[in-house]
């Protein structure tokens, strides 16, 4: 099961806006009439709950949306691109890669957020006209969308989680008290990735999952631990089956409510119903006793029960739905949206860089990209960023880092010669 995956994502660029003048007969001195660019398209993940893993992204990795179409003649504003949708799983987890964010934890149907917005269109040259200059010759090139790599996590949904250690019984326990139908063998780690089952009770259901064996280390990512163990943290009550016919029964439940506790301290404090499995055997039948009494005397409250014979199965059904009843409902913690126009505090600043006699780089995020929405070969529009630059602080700290007359000053990937 592929539960983990990292992804690329880019929003489309916003569509350039335009230069032009109104022309038409009988109208000598038509005014600008540039429209502007459509806006790009954002990049959104939409829970289907139809979907169960994250096996499609094995054939796919990037995503990019479309970009605006520019502006036309008339005042006509470009078409703004559709939204890319990205179908996930009920239970994905979104984060940045880079910093490990939280971005989106997608629980429930139709659960979605946008995790790169589209590039703003660029405006014609109409939005530039004033009193003072009323044929401008300005305009804006779309602005360029936003790329960013992302983890996804899946951490399946469910209200009940079989846990123990491998070939406790939890797959034959799960086929008895569910729809599910696992593999099932007589030998460790037959279960190799999560299977689901709904459980039936009089006119209610609940959701069970077998959570593969855990092993000495699984905290730490050993064997496949953090793939088995990120499938606990969902849910909402745990069956800890112990393995009867194992030499250590007490050893056995003591690892797994370790590794559990190592992993996630809300893991070793979530309700469990301990479980004695494989009553159907004499060893394990001889060994009940003594368990009972050393998980008593912890204050645990164990069943013993045979998943083959299906003996006090429907004992344990009654106790489960009973437990999960008792319990205060759970509200999952949502991630707010990102504000399409929220400026990061970063957002305006910048550095300088001497790479050489006479060469200085200036960078910052939002100064290239006001390079970028330049139209260079348009004087009025090279006026307008230098004065973007003074705006911002740039050309005063361009002068007093030593910046002359005649140096080449590089932003993003233009190449400038300094003038006054």
């Amino acid at each position: 099961m592929l539960d983990e995956v990292k992804i690329y994502v880019r929003s489309g660029d916003g569509g350039d806006g335009l230069i032009a003048f109104h022309r038409e007969k009988y109208v000598p001195r038509g005014g600008p009439s540039g429209g502007d660019g459509g806006n790009g398209g954002d990049v959104t993940f939409k829970v289907n709950p139809k979907i169960n893993t994250l096996s499609s992204f094995q054939r796919r990795i990037h995503f990019k949306a479309d970009s605006g179409t520019r502006g036309g003649p008339k005042n006509q504003t470009g078409a703004s691109a559709k939204s890319l949708e990205i179908e996930v799983p009920p239970g994905t987890v979104v984060r940045d890669a880079e910093t490990g964010a939280l971005l989106a934890d997608l629980v429930h149907p139709d659960d979605h957020v946008t995790v790169v917005h589209g590039g703003r269109g660029g405006r014609g040259n109409a939005r530039f006209a004033n009193a003072a200059n009323q044929a401008p010759r300005v305009a804006e090139k779309g602005e360029p969308g936003v790329e960013r790599w992302l983890l996804l996590e899946l951490k399946l949904i469910a209200d009940v989680g079989l846990v123990g250690v491998p070939n406790a019984g939890k797959s034959t326990l799960l086929s008895v008290i569910s729809n599910a139908r696992p593999k099932i063998a007589d030998y460790p780690f037959t279960t190799l990735e999560p299977n689901l089952g709904v459980v039936l009770y009089d006119d209610r259901d609940l959701v069970a999952a077998d959570i593969p064996g855990l092993i000495e280390g699984a905290h730490m990512g050993v064997g496949l631990g953090h793939a088995f163990l990120r499938h606990v943290q969902r849910t909402k009550v745990l069956v800890h089956l112990i393995n009867g016919d194992s030499e250590s029964p007490l050893a056995d439940y003591s690892q797994i409510n370790s590794e559990l506790a190592l992993y996630d301290e809300q893991l070793g404090e979530k309700p469990q119903i301990v479980v004695f499995n494989k009553m159907d055997l004499p060893q394990a039948q001889a060994k009940w006793p003594d368990i009972e009494a050393a998980l008593r005397e912890r204050g645990v409250e164990p069943m013993a029960i045979s998943a083959l014979t299906r003996e006090n199965v429907r004992p344990l059904i009654q106790r489960i739905f009973a437990l999960i009843d008792s319990l205060p409902a759970v509200t999952p913690v949502v991630v707010p949206d990102v504000p399409l126009y929220e400026i990061p505090e970063d957002e305006f600043a910048f550095t300088i860089t001497k790479e050489g006699e006479g060469v200085f780089r200036v960078s910052g995020k939002r100064i290239e990209r006001a390079a970028m929405m330049t139209y260079w070969d348009y004087e009025d529009a090279v006026l307008r960023f230098q004065r973007i630059l003074e705006t911002l602080g740039v050309s005063k700290a361009l002068e007093k880092a030593g910046v002359k007359v005649g140096d080449t000053v590089f932003i993003g990937d233009f190449e400038l010669e300094w003038s006054d």
